[in-house]
């Protein structure tokens, strides 16, 4: 027989970012926890509101299944002594499952003969291993914060009001803090009162709407957005879409009501991404345009209780507005007193890293780093890059950026453009935050992208140089964002440029900071960014083997790597290169450490080795000048020719001679072809 379990937590308001997560923690453990006691279950559902975190287990079994066990003891040796008497290890064994002597069975092992007991296991009733199981549950759901409260033992997101743990029609009897479970839940803070009963999950739906709660996500989710597009129309707007800001609204209420508010016209002289944020980031509100995607005066704001008099509700939002937006247009004119120049000097004062100095300095080193750049990758956009570079972090002492961090190069683009910049050099300082997250749009611009390089690479090398580096989950600086980042401009703009100078020539801007061991750094910051790299392909589906055959030869150039790799790929479909990898891990395994390729013809004695050696020089000539020339595809295609004489030489000829001249000689012949396999990758770590 089978049941569903329910669990629901009720607390004090959880924030709106920490909900998912710990749906999705509570949903995963609950799982890896029944099929590690095995109990078998149909489907995990889950709901929540700021007040409430719920889940349900359906098709649940009523207890676990009996279970066979074999548990294995110490080895016979140490277990009998001469006279075949048991010792203290076979007693102990015996008496720790609660069995005897005679119980015990000896079973045969890879490692020798060991003790074995085999156990019976009654399995145990579901309810009672949920008992046990579900405050280790809740105590070990994860929040960026927690909190304890009172003389309660136990931390959560929120104090926890009550619980309710059912299975089937029966109670999970357990207490967590003061908290003893029941079937009674609340509704609504505002718009329900008293407890009411749960029967289960569908039950518990059905209730929590009648209490005026849509607990479940997606549903309360669509509501929102209902609410918002509706109140939009009311003045013939459209909502700007914010995904992002329609999952915390969803996560803020437990019923949402959306309406539409106005504010004066003369804010609209506020950049749009001033607007937005402002209403944004504190309010929660959504922005309204209009068919032509101009701002309109007007947002939405969405409540958590049904309204009765709107015009008073309209009114409230309208004032808190007011009031964060005349602080933002007073910020916008005080900013413009001073110019980005100007703005610039007080970097001196903020540090960037206690140790790598301060942002000014920072400064200096990206301008430097970005104009070395700008000189291999694109000298006619010298001036732009350097006034870009010059101001790119001015906007971070401004009183708007202050205000609101996430505007960080968007102010220093309109404040430059303001003091009459080329639109060019505005446009590269805020491009020069892209990109934003993994995913996101890099800088459109190429004074943007080299910008956004010489900063990322910057911020790896001072980190790296101190020893600041990524462990585990820890990346406090996000230098694994940063260079990801910086692998994805390069591949985006095809920028052709040696990684090492480059990391050398940022390391050099560092002088004495970058430490004693430069060049050990350097090289451990090329294999971290490597790293990222590697791992950004696997996780785009690139071929694992593919990517690896070409990154174990060669990581200096992104834009060359990611060729080779195409052409390995695009090449390897083929049964003929199949074959001929499997010949060259052959190759790979015979010549291990041997060195020289100098062939002596005079020792060439067998037909097949002359046919491999002839085959070797000619195809030798075409593909050397198609990997100078990056023609992977064509340098492939050449190589695959060798394939039935790589065939035939192993086929015939004994390359491990007795003869030691012809077996060097032999050697040095596949050490050669082996070289010129490995100018385009490693096809030993093909499949074959």
């Amino acid at each position: 027989m089978s049941n569903e379990f329910f669990l629901e937590i009720g607390t004090e308001e959880i924030p709106a970012g920490y909900i998912v997560p710990a749906l999705d923690h509570l949903k995963k453990q609950i799982a890896e926890k029944l099929r590690g006691l095995a109990l078998p279950f149909e489907e995990i559902k889950t709901a929540a509101t700021p007040r409430r975190l719920a889940l349900a287990v359906t098709g649940l079994a009523n207890c676990q299944p009996d279970r066979r066990e074999e548990v294995m003891g110490p080895p016979k040796k140490a277990a009998f002594d001469a006279d075949n008497n048991p010792t203290k290890a076979a007693t102990g064994f015996a008496a720790s499952r609660g069995a005897t002597i005679d119980d015990i069975q000896i079973a045969e092992t890879p490692k020798g003969e060991y003790l074995m007991l085999v156990v019976e296991k009654k399995g145990k009733n579901t309810i009672d291993l949920l008992a046990d199981m579900i405050p280790d549950m809740i105590r070990n759901t994860p929040f960026p914060k927690s909190m304890r409260w009172s003389d309660q033992p136990r931390s959560f997101a929120r104090p926890i009001q009550w619980l309710v743990a059912l299975f089937g029609d029966k109670i999970i009897p357990f207490s967590y803090n003061n908290c003893t479970t029941g079937n009674l839940s609340r509704g609504h803070r505002f718009m329900a009162e008293g407890e009411v009963e749960i029967k289960g999950y569908d039950h518990y739906l059905r209730t929590m709407l009648q209490q005026s709660v849509v607990a479940e996500i997606p549903e309360r989710r669509q509501q929102v957005e209902d609410e918002v597009t509706e109140a939009a129309a009311s003045v013939n707007g459209k909502i700007i879409p914010d995904p992002d800001l329609l999952d915390t609204v969803t996560n803020l209420v437990e019923i949402p009501d959306g309406v539409c508010g106005s504010f004066d016209e003369k804010f609209l002289e506020l950049p749009q991404e001033v607007l937005i944020t402002s209403m944004r980031v504190h309010q929660k509100y959504f922005t309204i345009t209009d068919d032509n995607g101009i701002i309109l005066p007007n947002f939405v704001a969405v409540n958590n209780t049904a309204i009765e008099d709107r015009e008073l509700a309209v009114a409230g939002h309208e004032r808190v507005l007011r009031a964060r937006l005349e602080d933002a247009l007073f910020f916008f004119k005080e900013d413009q007193q001073h110019t980005l120049d100007q703005r610039r000097q007080n970097l001196a004062g903020v540090v960037f890293q206690a140790k790598l100095g301060t942002m000014l300095a920072k400064c200096d080193r990206i301008e430097k780093l970005a104009a070395q750049l700008t000189a291999q990758l694109a000298a006619d956009d010298k001036d732009i890059v350097q006034r870009a570079a010059h101001l790119a972090k001015a906007d971070l002492v401004t009183d708007m950026v202050g205000e609101f961090p996430s505007l960080q190069g968007v102010m220093g683009k309109y404040y430059a453009q303001l003091q009459g910049e080329e639109p060019a050099v505005a446009e590269a300082i805020a491009e020069h935050y892209l990109p934003l997250r993994a995913g996101s749009k890099v800088p459109e611009s190429t004074a943007g992208a080299i910008i956004s390089m010489a900063d990322r690479l910057d911020t790896i090398c001072g980190c790296f140089a101190i020893g600041k580096t990524p462990t585990g989950t820890t990346d406090p600086y996000g230098l694994r964002r940063h260079a990801l980042a910086l692998i994805h401009i390069i591949e985006e703009h095809g920028f052709r440029l040696s990684l090492t100078s480059f990391i050398e020539q940022s390391m050099d801007l560092y002088g004495d900071l970058a430490g004693k061991n430069k060049e050990k750094t350097s090289q451990a910051i090329l294999e971290f960014i490597k790293g990222r790299f590697v791992n950004d392909l696997t996780s785009r589906a690139v071929s694992s083997e593919a990517v690896d055959a070409v990154t174990s030869i060669t990581f200096d150039d992104i834009v060359d790597c990611r060729m080779r790799i195409d052409a390995l790929i695009k090449i390897s479909s083929q049964e003929t290169f199949t074959l001929l990898a499997g010949a060259f891990k052959r190759v790979i395994n015979i010549i291990k450490d041997h060195d020289q390729t100098a062939v002596d013809e005079t020792l060439l004695v067998e037909a097949a080795e002359k046919a491999l050696y002839r085959s070797f020089q000619k195809i030798s000539d075409r593909v050397k000048p198609l990997v100078a020339d990056q023609n992977y595809d064509e340098a492939l295609t050449a190589i695959l020719e060798m394939k039935e004489d790589v065939d035939k030489f192993f086929d015939d000829v004994m390359v491990m001679a007795e003869d030691e001249d012809l077996k060097n000689n032999r050697l040095a012949l596949l050490t050669g072809i082996a070289r010129l396999f490995l100018q385009v990758g490693d096809f030993s770590r093909m499949n074959a």
